[in-house]
């Protein structure tokens, strides 16, 4: 949108991010790009990527089971040889699928633990080494109102999300003095196809809108605009904090 900010110190910046095939990481690809970066994401959807990736400037893309640790660092790499050491590093990649307490059983909690928290911590442990050789960067975790809300029907997923917050912290304090920021965007329901397909039905939105201090749902292009703003030199002294874009309902 023509009304939205540009960012001059996002251009030429090289911005490596997980989940970047669909919903808000997509939007967070097309925002990075519009403001002139070069862009990496990871995906295991590899057609979703592809469809994702063309036609856009500068945006590359390496498909990867983020659950696979090797497999991440490897992917990682491939995209520091093709585009360069990232200067901001965006953790998007989670999956919110809805389970019953009673039937989760130990391996399906460590399942939601890899999907949804770990690859988050060994992303920053691939990239930050080329951040602090370049003076600084920016690193964006994206937690979840799920827990702020005390919402239920995944609680696997809503420990997972609160956990993302005091990795966020303690990163910050590890980071910080190679001029490195941490912080964490907090989205509320956002409307992407998923959910839409999954769970908006007129009766939750309308819970839903009645919780919210402002009464339009959100698209994911508000997301996007957090994590630009957190990325660039803006916000250059904000670190081990978190930012919402949900409307007021936490």
């Amino acid at each position: 949108m023509s009304e939205f900010a540009s960012y001059p110190s996002l251009r030429g910046k090289t911005v490596m991010m997980t989940g970047g095939a669909s919903g808000i990481g997509a939007e967070i690809v097309k925002a990075f790009a519009a403001q002139g970066a070069k862009v990496g994401f990871l995906d295991i959807d590899a057609d979703g990527a592809a469809r994702m990736a063309e036609g856009l400037d500068g945006v590359t893309f390496e498909v990867c089971d983020l659950r696979d640790i090797d497999a991440l660092r490897a992917a990682f790499a491939a995209l520091r040889d093709r585009i360069g050491g990232a200067d901001v590093l965006v953790n998007n990649a989670a999956r919110d699928d809805r389970h019953d307490w009673r039937a989760v059983t130990p391996g399906y909690w460590d399942e939601r633990q890899h999907t949804n928290l770990r690859h988050m911590f060994f992303a920053i442990q691939a990239v930050a080494p080329d951040m602090a050789t370049k003076g600084g960067g920016s690193i964006i975790n994206m937690g979840s109102n799920s827990w702020w809300e005390a919402g239920g029907g995944f609680p696997a997923y809503a420990t997972a999300k609160a956990a993302v917050h005091g990795l966020t912290r303690t990163m910050a304090r590890e980071l910080g003095r190679d001029r490195i920021r941490v912080n964490t965007v907090v989205p509320g329901w956002i409307m992407t196809e998923r959910q839409k397909d999954l769970w908006a039905t007129p009766e939750a939105l309308e819970a839903h809108r009645k919780r919210q201090c402002l009464p339009d749902l959100i698209d994911p292009v508000y997301v996007a605009r957090m994590v630009l703003f957190l990325a660039s030199d803006d916000a250059k002294m904000c670190s081990a904090n978190n930012y919402m874009v949900e409307a007021g309902s936490i």
